[in-house]
């Protein structure tokens, strides 16, 4: 059974199983392949913390390891005029995965995004990353489209 609760970004345990549940999902080849830069270990935490509208799950075992994580940022939909929760990042550690940790985090993700007024979720996934697909349709996601003439959205960015 898991227990699925709100990061509390304050909490040296919270911090200590978000930063080892984002490392070993920046590890893999779907997350980049690379360690998370010195920087972003040493900063992460307190800059999330000071930012209302982002925040995280996580997912611990049985046995109290953390398994399972979810960043979530609130933006805005102007047609809706509503927020939308983007999941930013959702890793499951190896070992855990095809186990129903994704399903339960999207559904805690979910009811968080109900309670805080969003309109819908928004995530972004390779096109090669077949079982993180199958686990967001199963759930529910689908690429996006206004118009089928137009195509489908694509995930574009600008480095800074």
């Amino acid at each position: 059974m898991l227990r699925i609760e709100v990061v509390d970004y304050s909490s040296p345990t919270h911090a200590a199983a978000l930063l080892s549940m984002l490392e070993h999902y920046a590890q893999d080849p779907m997350g980049g392949g690379d360690p998370l830069p010195q920087a972003t270990r040493e900063n992460l935490v307190a800059e999330m913390a000071k930012r209302p509208h982002v925040w995280s799950l996580l997912a611990w075992s049985e046995a109290g390891e953390p398994v399972g994580l979810v960043n979530c940022v609130e933006g805005f939909s102007t047609f809706a005029a509503s927020p939308v929760c983007n999941i930013h990042d959702i890793a499951v550690r190896d070992g855990f995965r095809g186990q129903g940790v994704a399903q339960q985090l999207l559904a805690a993700v979910a009811e968080k995004a109900k309670a805080r007024g969003c309109c819908k979720l928004t995530l972004e996934v390779l096109s090669g990353n077949e079982p993180a697909k199958l686990a967001y349709r199963k759930f529910g996601f689908k690429p996006y489209e206004l118009d089928a003439s137009m195509g489908k959205a694509e995930f574009w960015q600008a480095s800074l």
